[in-house]
């Protein structure tokens, strides 16, 4: 019996599937994922390393949607930064459901890993400190997945009772794309304050080099002093 030209089951057919399933029921399981691929379940894991290999395979495809250009841009740091976090926040908002389990789960992805290699690649070019990175990228991904996760809910998510009014005057002033509105007040904000963070940092090196420059001039000018005093003597 010949071999069928196209595999019954690889890799991209399983993460497709639990993407699938996880898109419609908002949670997958292993043997599901074999059932709707018609194979037996044991049989997957002759390609993924179980539920935590077929998360990575979901996180790749997701993140398949991030254009990871902008992190190698020859624009500045910040717009660099801006333009990536749009892409990656449009890569998610299409998969609302995976972002709970995304969100809770180590990155293990090498396509992943790759892209976020990247983002700190751009960060320390743009002279941050490498112990601001870290708390940076990941202040950003809040922001970036809890905007995600905030296309899919109602735009009107405050009910207001007579006893609020302000909340009902601040809801009826403040228009349709509710979401929208608040992706950018929390993306100007963060830009904001990395700008800010990266002058405080560059001041600090300057401080630093100022200092160790200074010390060497002032080394230097006991070393001329000295020889001047000890050539007075003779």
């Amino acid at each position: 019996m010949a071999r069928p030209r196209t595999p019954l089951l690889d890799r991209e057919r399983i993460g497709a599937t639990a993407l699938q399933l996880l898109s419609e029921q908002g949670e997958f399981s292993v043997p599901q994922i074999a059932r709707a691929l018609g194979v037996q379940t044991g049989s997957l894991y002759h390609h993924v390393d179980g539920r935590a290999g077929v998360i990575e395979l979901i996180r790749e495809r997701v993140c398949a949607g991030i254009d990871g250009g902008p992190l190698s841009s020859p624009e500045p740091w910040d717009r660099s930064l801006e333009a990536w976090a749009r892409s990656y926040r449009a890569a998610f908002a299409a998969y609302p459901r995976a972002i709970p389990l995304l969100m809770t789960t180590p990155v293990r992805a090498p396509a992943v890993l790759a892209q976020y290699e990247r983002a700190v690649a751009l960060l320390l070019r743009a002279g941050f400190a490498a112990e601001q990175v870290m708390p940076l990228l990941t202040g950003l991904e809040n922001l970036v997945l809890g905007s995600a996760l905030d296309l899919a809910a109602p735009d009107a998510m405050w009910e207001p009772t007579p006893g609020t009014p302000l909340l009902a005057r601040a809801l009826a002033a403040q228009g349709p794309g509710r979401a929208e509105a608040a992706f950018e007040v929390g993306l100007a904000a963060f830009l904001a304050y990395a700008r800010g963070l990266r002058e405080g940092a560059g001041a600090a090196v300057g401080a630093a080099v100022g200092a160790e420059v200074g010390a060497e001039v002032t080394m230097a000018a006991e070393v001329v002093v000295e020889s001047v005093t000890e050539a007075d003597r003779t």
